[in-house]
């Protein structure tokens, strides 16, 4: 729900591992993990789809999510 939620477990789950893109991440043991906000499926449902655009464009350059560029996309 929170940045400090997706840091945790992204600081957490990418030791000793790999992080990828669009908040994917391989932890020690070989095991992926994806780390999404929220907010994400509300703002990638939004009826106008120039909003969808720009939150997809966002999030497809991040490796970590970060909510308020995904929220600053959306506006």
């Amino acid at each position: 729900k929170t940045q400090e939620e997706i840091d945790k477990y992204w600081e957490d789950l990418t030791k000793g591992g790999k992080p990828n893109q669009c908040g994917w991440t391989q932890d020690k043991f070989g095991i992926t993990w994806q780390i999404v906000p929220t907010i994400l499926p509300k703002l990638l449902s939004d009826p106008n789809p120039e909003v969808v655009e720009r939150v997809t464009a966002c999030f497809m350059k991040m490796t970590k999510f970060i909510i308020k560029d995904l929220e600053a996309a959306a506006k």
